[in-house]
């Protein structure tokens, strides 16, 4: 059982949360976090706490898929490279993580129609606080556009392969059907792009 749990959820706390962010999906509390203006969308901007396995994985997923995106970590250091355990992980998803370095909010210069694409709950509310009254702005649960939805993507930093392989198929998968609901304003030419520095 605890096998199962590892790969499927990261650990046991993993799978209560996500537990915990469907009960507040089946009592409406996470209808703030769906996409309600997908015509307003000008950029993806992926959110976790470092932005080096699960926001740095989308980011690159998005960027090979020719859409315009960003991505930054709401507690990290701005420059650091991802671990050999999620480089690997994208590697076995097609996937080179190996250029990428993490952007900390400080660094992050918020553009109007940038819809955040958060993993879990709690970061859903942070990024929503921290960005005050903006209207310009969307903040969304990416795991929402899993099948089945997936409302806490647990962070895989230290934890199994097997793990890794699932948050970052998720990652995808999520990343995948969003990109077939939004219009060409979020299309470009596929390419590395840096995120602007404030």
């Amino acid at each position: 059982m605890k096998a199962w749990i590892d790969r499927r959820f990261g650990t046991s706390r993993g799978l209560l949360r996500l537990l915990l962010a469907y009960a507040e999906l089946g009592t409406g509390r996470l209808r703030q976090f769906r996409l309600h203006r997908p015509e307003q969308v000008q950029r993806l901007v992926y959110v976790c706490l470092g932005n080096i396995c699960r926001s740095a994985f989308g980011d690159q997923v998005a960027r090979e898929s020719g859409l315009k995106v960003a991505s930054f970590g709401l507690s990290t250091s701005t420059g650091g490279g991802s671990p050999v355990a999620a480089l690997e992980a994208a590697r076995r998803n097609g996937i080179d993580m190996a250029a990428h370095r993490a952007v900390d909010w400080t660094d992050f210069k918020v553009q109007p129609g940038d819809l955040f694409l958060v993993m879990e709950v709690r970061q859903a509310h942070e990024v929503r606080r921290r960005l005050g009254d903006r209207d310009d702005v969307q903040v969304c649960l990416l795991g929402m556009w899993c099948s089945p939805p997936v409302p806490h993507l647990h962070d895989p930093f230290t934890l199994s392969p097997g793990y890794f392989d699932t948050c970052f198929a998720r990652v995808r998968q999520a990343t995948d059907k969003l990109s077939g609901e939004l219009s060409g304003s979020v299309r470009v030419a596929p390419g590395p792009t840096m995120p602007e520095a404030k």
